[in-house]
């Protein structure tokens, strides 16, 4: 078995999206800084309304897949089709723009703390136009053990291995098996998970920090970084405090990408296909959006 170590430190920089909501963005801060699939990972976390109470208004996408993990607040989704969904305190938004959505994301709360993450995962060519789909799973969809030592994971997608333990997730058999983990750990507490070898994966700390290896040394990870590991089966982390932290993973496509905004292409024609369907109101080919099986 051969250990996954840190080849890149990416930290987190607060931007504002949507009407002006502020975000910790890592992975999308520039074109270099993805991994295939992953397109995008911002973490938003305020106590302060101004910070996120403009929300999401109606907006377009194409061609990827969106996950959004609330870990404390209350949004309302609602897209072109008249849908609408809650998204509370421990739930997981899974959507499938497809061929293509509008929908909103809009805060249902003046005051308190909205913490969670938003995740943009690339689709391969043969299945960026294919029609939306979406499921919004409650905190009791998602399944979560003790490990061994203390501390929890929950298990978003993919198949969690740690040793004996085995636990799969609530999202499965996607092209590009995402694997997505959030991990509660005591401090001096250490893992080690096992992952896909030829999958591409990152570790982020949303709160307290870990370590984990970096070549012939460690690496500590601080809060709000994120960490692009190497290639390897394995991967250890030893909590350097009580920590929270996510792990990504997931199969690569290898195809070209080219995004503008909310779209996300293999070609430029194909992107500007995109505007013009937009501009012209046939985005989504009003098509009835389906729901994934859980």
């Amino acid at each position: 078995m051969s250990i996954r170590t840190v080849q890149q430190l990416i930290p987190a920089r607060q931007v504002s999206d949507g009407a002006g909501v502020k975000i910790k963005r890592s992975l999308g801060l520039s074109q270099q800084l993805r991994l295939d699939p992953f397109l995008m990972l911002d973490c938003f976390g305020s106590d302060e309304a101004s910070d996120y109470i403009a929300g999401f208004p109606a907006h377009p996408h194409r061609g990827f897949e969106t996950v959004t993990y609330m870990l404390h607040g209350h949004m309302l989704h609602q897209d072109h089709m008249g849908n609408k969904g809650h998204l509370k305190s421990g739930g997981v938004q899974w959507m499938t723009a497809g061929r293509g959505i509008i929908h909103s994301e809009m805060p249902q709360q003046e005051s308190g703390l909205m913490q969670g993450f938003q995740l943009w995962l690339n689709l391969p060519a043969a299945e960026k136009m294919k029609a939306a789909a979406y499921v919004d799973m409650a905190p009791e969809q998602i399944p979560q053990a003790a490990l061994a030592d203390g501390g929890q994971v929950k298990v978003i997608a993919g198949r969690f291995q740690a040793g004996e333990m085995a636990l799969d997730g609530a999202i499965r058999g996607l092209s590009t098996d995402p694997q997505f983990y959030d991990l509660h750990l005591l401090a001096g507490q250490q893992v080690s998970l096992s992952l896909p070898a030829d999958y591409n994966a990152l570790l982020y700390a949303y709160e307290g920090s870990v370590e984990l290896p970096a070549g012939q040394q460690a690496a500590s990870i601080a809060v709000h970084h994120a960490a692009i590991l190497g290639q390897g089966d394995r991967v250890q982390i030893k909590a350097l405090t009580d920590t929270k932290a996510i792990v990504l993973a997931g199969k690569p496509i290898g195809e070209p990408v080219v995004q503008y905004g909310p779209f996300v292409m293999n070609t430029p024609d194909e992107i500007e296909q995109a505007i013009r369907d937009y501009q012209a109101g046939k985005l989504t080919g009003d098509q009835p959006l389906q729901a994934i099986q859980i």
